[in-house]
């Protein structure tokens, strides 16, 4: 794995959960520690350590007789900051993006609803500062990617809420996979207005109107993902 020896837990943790993840160790298959060993060149030590995190994860059992297997996925964690991360790598299923999806459009407009009504100046001022930095990422996917994402946090940090504010690591997931798409594609449509709607209600403390400008907004990023994923889908005939 040529990764220094502290990192190599970490590195046998991504891989063998992303293999889960993916099916390529689909619910129950039988893992086998010395395999796994001489695969990635790691110790004993290491893999028992990764295993056990993926364990805590709600990704593997450990049984006498049976060994280590893959449970199903109704066990997993799937709110595991991991195991979203691992799941919107590459262009991830239609159905992990419609969860997301679907979560987004639960959670963001009641935060932005309480954010219109709790945020202070110091709420006004974070994002304030994502919208610029949005601005001024300009085509620069990653730097866009990560100005959004400080947008969303801010957003909702501002409702005060801390078991909401709790909820951005769903939301990054959704914003990671989608961003990575549709702002690495050719001509991305300018975020900034639609953002910048929203930060206006927030800011003039108006709660009909934030949570109507986060509708929009979520509706509109929806469309332009689905979009994409077609032009980009080979099986699609147009």
């Amino acid at each position: 794995m040529n990764q220094p020896a502290r990192g190599l837990h970490g590195q046998a943790v991504e891989i063998i959960g992303e293999r889960i993840i993916s099916g390529a160790y689909p619910e129950g298959a039988s893992l086998y520690p010395e395999q796994i060993e001489q695969e990635l060149g790691v110790s004993k030590t290491v893999v028992r350590e990764a295993l056990r995190v993926l364990a805590a994860k709600g990704l593997i059992e450990s049984r006498q007789k049976r060994g280590t297997y893959v449970r199903p996925r109704a066990d997993w964690s799937l709110l595991d900051s991991d195991l979203l991360r691992w799941q919107g790598r590459g262009v991830p299923e239609e159905g992990f993006l419609e969860n997301l999806d679907e979560v987004r459009s639960i959670v963001e407009p009641a935060g932005a609803r309480l954010a219109a009504q709790r945020r202070d100046a110091h709420d006004l001022a974070a994002l304030d500062a994502a919208l610029d930095a949005m601005a001024a990422a300009g085509a620069d996917a990653d730097a866009m990617v990560e100005a959004d994402l400080l947008f969303h946090r801010a957003l909702l940090a501002a409702a005060h809420n801390e078991l909401l504010t709790r909820m951005e690591v769903v939301i990054e997931a959704g914003l990671r996979v989608r961003d990575h798409l549709v702002h690495g594609a050719d001509n991305p449509a300018d975020a900034v207005p639609i953002h910048r709607a929203v930060l206006d209600a927030v800011r003039a403390q108006d709660p009909e109107a934030a949570e109507q400008a986060v509708q929009t907004l979520l509706a509109q990023a929806t469309a332009d993902l689905h979009k994409l994923i077609k032009q980009t889908d080979p099986g699609e005939t147009g």
